[in-house]
């Protein structure tokens, strides 16, 4: 259902008003233009073009094989189905890492070809460098902490960030080299509750939680989890609001049974020629039928 009251435009000033008044952030991973539509009417604050969309759009096994073609494709769809929502690119598998000037042209082309108007980088405060070249040539990002999917093997797979002091005190250091290299906003992705909520009460940007709990100034989501539209996995953070499998097999097996028994499709569905004209044609083809 429609928000009430006519939507403005989101803007970085309208996510740090929504901290300052502790109304939450509602951000979401978006791959596509029907989504970014509806997402964009019911009120997402923030439309995040995830590279795990390439994981449930095209069937990568990781986002560490999605290539940047194919985040810059589903940017642009999320471009043409969105209006008021902040339009955030989740930056791929080394699009941003080996230099400052490879961050920022990347980051531009996501920009001025995809439609976005924030970057999400992910890492740590040893990619803070690179963020900061990102920001100073004019453009916002999100940095992402805690779980990040390109370091999977680095972290001991995917296990929650912060259960310990000092790997909690690690996360706040990279917390904060990322505000300090000009970041807007942080993602927490599977970060214990108590080290999220420290970073959202002395972060001076919002604190957007993807799995590390209800006390951080927004919350994230993959769009496919809250309907189960990638069946290999659901997180444990996640929470399925509709599942989609079982009523597209149904359509799907209807569909399928209807065409073998000729049901589909019916005089409804199909443009018949007038009899005059009808008549015409089998006389000019020879059709006896």
């Amino acid at each position: 259902m429609a928000e009430p009251a006519a939507r403005k435009k989101v803007t970085i000033p309208t996510l740090m008003e929504k901290k300052r008044k502790g109304e939450p952030i509602v951000q979401l991973a978006v791959y596509d233009y029907e989504t970014a539509i509806i997402a964009d009417r019911v009120g997402i604050d923030i439309l995040c073009v995830s590279d795990t969309g390439g994981m449930v759009l095209f069937g990568h096994e990781s986002t560490t094989s999605v290539s940047f073609e194919e985040v810059l494709f589903m940017a642009q769809a999320v471009k043409r189905g969105s209006q008021y929502g902040l339009r955030m690119v989740d930056m791929p598998y080394m699009s941003f890492h080996l230099s400052a000037q490879q961050a920022v042209d990347n980051a531009a082309k996501y920009v001025s070809q995809g439609g976005a108007e924030v970057m999400k980088c992910e890492g740590n405060q040893h990619h803070a460098r690179y963020i900061e070249a990102i920001v100073k040539a004019g453009i916002p990002v999100q940095g992402h902490i805690g779980i990040t999917p390109m370091r999977i093997p680095q972290l001991g797979g995917f296990a929650a960030q912060g259960k310990t002091a000092d790997r909690a005190k690690e996360l706040v250091d990279d917390a904060w080299a990322f505000v300090d290299a000009g970041c807007f906003s942080i993602m927490t992705e599977v970060v214990t509750s108590e080290v999220s909520q420290y970073l959202t009460e002395t972060l001076p940007v919002p604190v957007v939680s993807l799995g590390s709990g209800n006390t951080s100034d927004g919350v994230h989501i993959i769009g496919s989890d809250l309907f189960h539209l990638y069946e290999k996995h659901t997180p444990r953070h996640s929470k399925i609001y509709c599942d989609l499998v079982p009523i597209l097999e149904k359509g799907l097996t209807d569909y399928r049974d209807e065409v073998r028994k000729r049901i589909y499709p019916g005089r409804e569905h199909t443009v018949f020629m007038k009899e005059d004209e009808l008549k015409k044609f089998k006389d000019k083809v020879g059709w006896k039928k």
